[in-house]
């Protein structure tokens, strides 16, 4: 039996890594804010900024999987924690 929204997990985790610059894992687990200020950062400094969001992606997405279920649900969906 798995915990809600630990399905959530291994897509939060692979797109922050591949795709951390436009904060597509931020949409994944539902914050929208943090989503569209990546994206923003990312588009309005016509890509300048995308290597500091996609680092912050990187690290997010390494925590992500590194987490065990229970620490992902509870870190990431019970609480809701939008950075790191």
């Amino acid at each position: 039996m798995s915990l809600p929204g630990a399905d959530k997990k291994i897509a939060a985790g692979v797109t922050a890594i591949l795709l951390g610059g436009l904060g597509v894992h931020k949409f994944v687990l539902g914050y929208t804010k943090e989503g569209v200020i990546m994206l923003l950062v990312t588009v309005l400094t016509f890509g300048m900024g995308a290597f500091v969001m996609s680092t912050i992606g990187l690290i997010e997405g390494i925590l992500y999987l590194t987490k065990t279920d229970e620490e992902f649900v509870a870190t990431y969906v019970t609480v809701k924690k939008g950075w790191f």
